[in-house]
């Protein structure tokens, strides 16, 4: 088990553990009145928080709760109706965003090899194609003997072990990762937790959105949970899991649905 420590408070609020953490590259993040409408329909309503470094922060929520949404603002794919987001006091731009990194939960593969998906992406960062980068890259999330294969041949878990090792080609300080596992067996799973976990241990920051609550026990250093576009709560993820603030959050941690 990694220690547990929190780095995630509503806006304006500073637990001890989050004053302990220092301030660093893109961190802390903070948002001010997110807010995504579309056809007249709130999506996302006035989110303040602030997240600091150090931790592994898992969003969780029903389905619709808003939790794809959410990362796709924090990582600007989608632009807020208002409200701003704020990385380490910076507003969020492209020099930013080529800081950050996301996995989604249905795999994108180049159609070529899949050493020549890691090819494209060290392009992307200036880099002449690496043998040894990208072999050791493709070691790690276990498809080194795999390199010369087409990655459309894949199964669907070695495609989203690929999807995060070309996300990691980018050395991202953040990732953000979209229901990883959703569709994955249990050995699938196993695998991208743990390469999830080395890439949180050796300093990025990981924003893990995920519907399952033993797979967020495993996982989280803290919660943020949403419940019809809202957070309801921020907190440790010993204090969510040993009593939830919110009725929401209760009934879903016990597995019942609030309407």
């Amino acid at each position: 088990m990694h220690e547990r420590r929190s780095s995630v408070t509503p806006a304006g609020v500073k637990s001890a553990a989050h004053a302990q953490q220092p301030s660093c590259g893109l961190l802390p993040l903070s948002t001010k009145g997110l807010t995504l409408q579309s056809g007249g329909h709130r999506l996302i309503g006035n989110i303040n928080l602030t997240i600091g470094p150090g931790t592994l922060t898992v969003v969780m929520g029903a389905n619709g709760a808003g939790k794809s949404l959410l990362l796709r603002l924090l990582h600007g794919l989608i632009a807020p109706t208002s409200g701003a987001i704020l990385w380490g006091g910076q507003p969020l731009d492209a020099a930013i965003r080529r800081r950050q990194a996301m996995v989604f939960q249905r795999p994108v593969v180049l159609r070529r090899s899949v050493a020549a998906n890691i090819d494209f992406v060290l392009g992307l960062r200036g880099k002449r194609a690496n043998k040894t980068e990208r072999d050791e890259l493709l070691a790690h999330v276990g498809l080194l003997g795999q390199a010369r294969q087409p990655a459309r041949l894949l199964s669907g878990g070695e495609q989203q072990r690929l999807a995060l090792a070309r996300a990691l080609a980018l050395q991202p300080e953040i990732l953000f990762l979209d229901e990883p596992t959703a569709s994955l067996d249990p050995a699938s799973t196993v695998m991208i937790e743990d390469i999830v976990m080395r890439a949180h241990r050796q300093g990025t920051k990981v924003f893990f959105v995920t519907h399952d609550i033993g797979q967020a026990r495993r996982l989280a250093d803290d919660v943020v949970f949403l419940y019809q576009g809202t957070v309801t709560e921020a907190a440790s993820a010993e204090n969510f899991f040993k009593a939830p603030a919110s009725e929401a959050a209760q009934a879903y941690v016990d597995g019942r649905i609030v309407l």
